[in-house]
């Protein structure tokens, strides 16, 4: 298998898979296209049909959109248990995983990922605040289900867990700090060895995103 990502530190739909493989020990080898480059378009074009990363190439299969690959890898290697195993849990990881999947646009608008920088925290527009409160009170309830199960949103690491990794980096880079479990469950996605991973990466990269570096 390969995954195609975009740079490691901007592209929020390429940490998500990525971050299911890693640290679900699934062997895979991967392709970092620079996004934004005159050569771009025509690089992921010929791995992704719809023109944009994440995909990932599976011998003759191509899966692209981050929430599909997930599901992809949960039925490909299910003694991995990625999804929880409890029907009612399960129900409920999926649809915080495409609400955040479909939603919180105003959060994605205005504080892009960023993930090797940090900034001072800045006033927040109503619009982006109403985001934050309702991902924040997801984290929440989901930790307060399954706290005695284990330190993960569904007890075990699931597919949830990757999708909302990406905003624990928004919130590490600008300033957003939960209180309660929800900050602890935060902290704890922050240090994950995965995680820490994905952030040299990053780091090591020295192609920059203007249209994303002029947010700050």
């Amino acid at each position: 298998m390969k995954i195609i990502l975009g740079n490691k530190s901007y592209s929020s739909w390429s940490l998500r898979p990525w971050l299911v493989l890693e640290h679900a020990g699934i062997p895979c080898e991967e392709q970092v296209i620079p996004l934004d480059l005159p050569t771009t378009a025509a690089e992921i074009a010929r791995s992704s049909p719809s023109g944009r990363v994440p995909a990932l190439t599976d011998g003759d299969l191509t899966v692209w959109e981050s929430l599909s690959i997930c599901e992809y890898l949960a039925d490909k290697y299910p003694e991995k248990q990625l999804w929880p195993r409890d029907r009612a849990a399960r129900a409920m990881a999926r649809s915080v995983s495409a609400e955040m999947h479909a939603g919180f646009t105003a959060l994605r608008t205005h504080c892009p990922m960023k993930f090797k920088e940090t900034f001072a925290p800045q006033p927040l527009s109503r619009e982006v605040q109403a985001d934050v409160a309702r991902i924040v009170a997801i984290w929440d309830e989901c930790r307060r289900r399954s706290e005695k199960e284990g330190p993960f949103l569904f007890g075990a690491f699931s597919i949830a867990d990757a999708m909302f990794a990406p905003v624990v980096s928004r919130f590490h880079t600008y300033g957003v700090k939960p209180a309660g479990v929800a900050g602890a469950w935060a902290d704890m996605m922050w240090a994950l060895p995965a995680m820490q991973k994905w952030g040299v990466g990053a780091r090591a990269e020295t192609f920059r995103m203007a249209r994303y570096d002029q947010v700050t």
